[in-house]
């Protein structure tokens, strides 16, 4: 009987922990399972409160855990790839540096177009400002296109020439496209300056050779050149080497 009352009594430990006698051995019996117990419950209590706070709870500091890991799961959301993460930034950029410098070099085709010969068409003409603006742009635009297989891309031949395919696969990138754009209005704008000038040397019309040179620059220097030889009289000739 004694030892089937004290088995009761580990059994049932939460509850008759009280009424436990104070013997050295009852005490050295039931004190592990009173422990194990107790950590038991210490245990389903953590794990209650925890499943409270995961589910909303409205307590200050389950709020506080709830916010925190919400920030953690945004914050680690927006660690996307490089590749990914630079790739909108760079489409963005590629979109406004073709405005910016297509809407930058249109003062200058106006000018020698509507007033050739004004003073300050000339000295627009003289200036070199467009020119660095033009060449910084397209600096930063091939430093962001630029990637290990450019190189590769640029001559794939193995003849290290260049080839249609692998320039037409380098061109599907929106920054390298911005930049080969870039790469044209300047040298587009430097032709049609060349001919500007020429024109007013040799007083020759130049406006309909200079509109060309805007998006066709072969087409308004082979202009140029056509109406050069065309308007030029033994007169002129004779009155430039004077």
């Amino acid at each position: 009987m004694y030892f089937s009352s004290s088995s009761q009594i580990s059994l049932k430990a939460p509850t008759l922990v009280s009424k436990v006698p104070r013997n050295t051995r009852r005490n050295q019996t039931a004190s592990p399972a009173v422990r194990e117990m107790k950590s038991d419950l210490l245990s389903q209590r953590i794990g209650g409160f925890g499943t409270n706070l995961s589910s909303g709870g409205s307590s200050l500091g389950g709020s506080r855990i709830i916010i925190q890991l919400n920030l953690q799961r945004t914050l680690s959301r927006r660690k996307s790839p490089t590749v990914s993460a630079c790739w909108l930034p760079s489409s963005e950029v590629a979109s406004t540096a073709f405005t910016v410098g297509t809407a930058a070099v249109l003062p200058f085709y106006t000018v020698m177009v509507v007033a050739p010969k004004a003073e300050l068409t000339r000295k627009a003409m003289k200036s070199r400002i467009p020119y660095i603006v033009l060449g910084l742009l397209y600096a930063y635009l091939l430093y962001l296109s630029w990637t290990p297989d450019t190189i590769q891309l640029m001559f794939a031949s193995k003849y290290w020439l260049p080839e249609l395919s692998g320039i037409a696969k380098m061109f599907s990138n929106e920054v390298t496209l911005a930049s080969a754009w870039i790469h044209l209005l300047a040298v587009d704008l430097f032709a049609a300056r060349q001919v500007y000038h020429d024109g007013l040397q040799n007083d020759i019309e130049t406006r309909h050779s200079v509109s060309l040179c805007l998006l066709f620059c072969p087409v308004g220097i082979l202009t140029h050149c056509i109406t050069k030889a065309l308007t030029s009289s033994p007169e002129k000739k004779q009155h430039r080497t004077h």
